[in-house]
């Protein structure tokens, strides 16, 4: 079985593909992007101190970026859990967040993928209140 770290830096690429049929919030023919662990990654990486992006906004800001009208969901959300735990994984090797990616900028203590985390709601929560996010 992978570990987080591993599974954040599987080999994958990134594509637009043309939907066939109506899925999620996107209509038939929409341009959906399916990004990568690492994009999604790297997005979340770029969220300054202090400020918090929602799952929403990133997708939009996401699709924009690599020229697309949406961004896939159910990716998105399992990519950023990958980056959530591989940072966590790295927290718990280093007991410093300092350097990790700063996953609790995207991921509040009320969304749906907070309460699977490995570290737990309050880890979350802290450091958004740390950052005055909230």
């Amino acid at each position: 079985m992978l570990t987080w770290t591993e599974k954040l830096h599987v080999k994958k690429e990134w594509k637009v593909v043309q939907l066939e049929k109506k899925f999620a919030d996107m209509p038939v023919g929409c341009n959906m992007l399916v990004v990568t662990p690492l994009i999604v990654d790297a997005y979340i990486q770029n969220i300054p101190f202090g400020k918090s992006v929602s799952f929403p906004t990133m997708r939009k800001e996401l699709a924009m970026q690599y020229q697309a009208e949406k961004t896939c969901p159910v990716s998105t959300g399992i990519f950023l859990r990958i980056s959530a735990e591989a940072a966590y994984e790295e927290y718990g090797r280093t007991k410093s967040d300092e350097k990790i990616t700063p996953f609790w900028r995207a991921i509040d203590q009320n969304m749906n993928v907070a309460k699977k985390l490995t570290c737990g709601i309050s880890f979350v929560s802290e450091r958004r209140v740390r950052e005055g996010i909230d």
